[in-house]
C-alpha cells in the first residue's frame, strides 16, 4: 500500500514538474517580476502563483473543475479574465521607461518596489485565471490520480504541487535576481521590460483565443 502511494506520489509529481517547467505566463512574470523590481518580489510572486495552484486543486476535488470545463459561459469568463490581466501586465510593462536598476537583490529599495501584497496577489492571479491549468488539474485528478484514491492523499498531492510551484519559480527568481545577472541586464531594464510586456501580451491574446479542443 505504502509502495503504491509512493508511485502515484512520484508519478503525479513529475507530471506537474514537467508542466511547472515548461514555458509560460508564471514564467515570464517571475523573470519580470525578479529582474524589474527585486529578488522578494519575485519570490513573493512565487508564492502567489502556490496559492493560485491550491485554487485550482480545491475545484477539481469537489468537482466544480469538471463544471467549469462543460460550460462555456464559465470557461470563457475565466479564459477572458486570464486573459485580461495578463494583458494588463504586458501594458503596464510596455509603459516603462530607462531609470537606474538597483543591484540590490534583498532591500526593497527600488522605487519601483511592489508590496508583499501586490506582488502575491498578481502571481495568484496570474496562475489562478489560467484556463490551460484548468483543464490541466482537471485532467490530472480525473484521468491520472484515481477516483479511488481517499481524498486526503488527493490533498497531499495538491499541497505537494503548490509547495513544488513555489520552490521551482523561487529558483527562477533567484537567478533572475542575481546581482549577475541583473548587472546585465541594468542598462537596458527598460527595454527587457517591455519586451516581457510583449511576451505577455502575446499570451494573453493566446488565452483569450484558446479553445478546449486545442
Amino acid at each position: 500500500m505504502l509502495s503504491l502511494f509512493i508511485i502515484n506520489f512520484l508519478k503525479v509529481a513529475l507530471i506537474h514538474l514537467l508542466a511547472v517547467m515548461s514555458p509560460g505566463p508564471d514564467f515570464v512574470l517571475i523573470s519580470k517580476n525578479a529582474l524589474t523590481y527585486s529578488r522578494r518580489t519575485g519570490i513573493y510572486s512565487a508564492v502567489g502563483l502556490g496559492l493560485g495552484i491550491l485554487v485550482h486543486v480545491t475545484y477539481s476535488l469537489i468537482g466544480i473543475g469538471f463544471v467549469i470545463s462543460q460550460s462555456i459561459i464559465l470557461f470563457s469568463v475565466i479564459k477572458l479574465l486570464g486573459a485580461g490581466y495578463l494583458i494588463y501586465i504586458g501594458i503596464n510593462a510596455l509603459r516603462s521607461k530607462p531609470q537606474p536598476l538597483s543591484t540590490n537583490i534583498t532591500a526593497s529599495s527600488n522605487p519601483k518596489e511592489l508590496s508583499v501584497f501586490g506582488a502575491i496577489r498578481m502571481g495568484f492571479l496570474t496562475n489562478a485565471l489560467n484556463p490551460k491549468a484548468t483543464l490541466f488539474f482537471l485532467g490530472l485528478f480525473t484521468q491520472v490520480i484515481d477516483p479511488t484514491t481517499p481524498i486526503w492523499v488527493q490533498m497531499v498531492y495538491g499541497l505537494e504541487m503548490s509547495i513544488m510551484t513555489i520552490v521551482w519559480f523561487s529558483l527562477v527568481a533567484l537567478f533572475f535576481s542575481h546581482e549577475k545577472v541583473r548587472g546585465r541586464f541594468a542598462k537596458v531594464s527598460h527595454h527587457v521590460d517591455r519586451v516581457l510586456g510583449a511576451v505577455l501580451i502575446a499570451l494573453g491574446v493566446k488565452i483569450a483565443l484558446f479553445s478546449k479542443g486545442t
